[in-house]
Formats: C-alpha cells, structure tokens, sequence
C-alpha cells in the first residue's frame, strides 16, 4: 500500500470517531488481542501486526488478564514499548478477581504484564457471583489511585446495565463490550438504543463473527459482494464498516497479517449510502423482538 493510500486510511480514522461519556474521542475502529500471545512462532509478526495498526490511527488495543493467561498482555506490552502515549489501553479483569480483596492485584498484574503504571480502561469481563456494588466500588477505588483512567463491563445486557446504572457510582461506567455483527445483532433491539440514551457507546468484539459457517455466510453473500465491488473492497471490510456506521460503536477486530491490518483500518473509509443500509438491512435484518445477548 502507497503512502498516500495510508494517509487517507490515517486521515478516515481520524474522522470516524466515537466519545466517551467524558468527552475522550476515539477512532471508531481499534485492536483486538483475542488468542494473540499464546504462540511463540508468531510472536513478531503479532507485534508488528499491532504497531502497523497504531500507525494506521487504530490506537484502542483491547486485551484481557484471561488471554493466554496473561501472554496476550505481555504480547501488548511489548508491542507498546517506547509508544504508550500514542495507545489507549483497555484490559479486563476476571468476574472472580472483581470483588474488593482481588480487583488490587489483578490489576496491578495486568499493568506489570503491560509495562505501564495505568490503563485507560479497565472492563469486568463478564457478570459472576460478585456484586455490582463491590466491583464498582472495586474500580473507583483504582480510579483514585490513579491505576486506571476509565472503567466499564463486558457481556452485560440491558437488564444488567440497568441494574448498574441504579447503583452507587454506576452512571460512571464508560462502556459495555459486547458481540456484534452482521450476523448477530440482537443488541440493535434494545441494548444499543440503550446506551445510546445513556451516551454510553458499545464496544463490539468478534465485530467479523469468529470463523465458521456464520462467518462465510456474512461474507459470501450475493448483497455483500454487490456493495463491495461498488466501493472497490473486499466483503470482510463492508461488514466491518457496518458495525461502525453510527459513530456510537467501537469495533475492536483481531489481525495478525499485514494484509488483514491494512484491510481493516481501511473499512473506515467506506460510507454507506441509506440504499446501502437498507439492502444490508433486507439480508441481515434488524431484531424485531428482544434476543438473548450472544456471548462466545
């Protein structure tokens, strides 16, 4: 790819963002980690394949204390070194590490993993047996020690976000990280019109579906095919520019390829059109009734 090429992608990404409820402006496309770390033979390419998306303007890097048992955010330790200024950092504790006697630790082994004194995001990864009111008490507390910057939750549904918007200190979650693409869009039902009430934005993990029949079935499509060849991409970067289309998502895809880096960062240029949406919308239509969250 040429360089004027990548300042265009640079240029797209800069313009297609999404605001936190603190006013922090994001690129609507960053980095998943998802089994990122956990094979040495691939280890270089992983960390070259994070650095050519930082330099594509995709600075969110999303990992978890969970991947790899912490090789993933040692991957993205490295990764970052030297240019911790230029990422906004998330990592997700474990439901059991969630409550006031762990979060401490947990967090403080993320950030040793790291190679950083903060993050910019702290995320529970998913509902446990903890209660809401411990675990937030659990990150305002890190929050005043200045060990993380932000917090927010995983896998929650609107039922759970309700729940933590009721309780003490809730209304400052930033964000809720959930499944969503084309082929699972449950959450369009209620949970996104939700957060985007509550001008709390979705991060959108697996934002290509993981692999399998679903995945083929999103990207073969005859519709897909037709609206890629219009802008000149491939099928897999109009999905990916579908889960950002509203501004109010940030989908976080996982790429080890330079090609699959180059071709995700360049999704933010597609604009649709509403005959675009609308034809999206006749082969993967929106819920029309309330669907249990999909987790993987």
């Amino acid at each position: 790819m040429d360089e004027k090429k990548r300042a265009e992608i640079k240029n797209a990404s800069a313009k297609h963002v999404v605001t936190l409820p603190d006013g922090t402006s994001l690129p609507s496309l960053g980095q998943g980690t998802w089994y990122m770390g956990e094979n040495p033979q691939v280890r270089d390419k992983e960390i070259k394949a994070l650095q050519l998306g930082l330099e594509l303007g995709m600075k969110l890097i999303d990992t978890a204390e969970m991947y790899g048992d912490g090789d993933s955010e040692r991957l993205v330790g490295d990764a970052i070194k030297g240019r911790r200024n230029e990422v906004f950092l998330v990592s997700k504790v474990y439901p059991h590490h969630a409550g006031l006697d762990k979060i401490s630790k947990a967090c403080e082994n993320s950030l040793k993993r790291l190679g950083t004194d903060h993050l910019d995001l702290y995320l529970l990864h998913w509902r446990g047996r903890i209660p809401l009111e411990e675990t937030i008490e659990g990150m305002e507390k890190l929050r005043e020690e200045g060990k993380i910057l932000r917090w927010g939750v995983s896998n929650f549904d609107t039922v759970d976000m309700e729940e933590l918007w009721n309780t003490k200190n809730g209304k400052n979650c930033v964000t809720n990280q959930v499944l969503y693409h084309l082929g699972s869009r449950g959450i369009d039902f209620d949970l996104l019109p939700w957060q985007h009430e509550h001008n709390m934005p979705i991060m959108a993990y697996s934002p290509l579906a993981q692999g399998g029949s679903l995945r083929r079935q999103i990207l073969d499509n005859p519709i897909i095919h037709d609206i890629a060849d219009k802008y000149n991409v491939q099928p897999l970067q109009i999905a990916l520019a579908w889960t950002i289309r509203s501004n109010n998502v940030i989908a976080i895809p996982k790429a080890v390829q330079e090609e699959h880096v180059l071709a995700n960062a360049e999704a933010a240029t597609i604009e649709f059109t509403e005959e675009d949406l609308s034809r999206i919308d006749q082969v993967f239509p929106k819920p029309t009734r309330k669907m249990p969250l999909d987790i993987i």
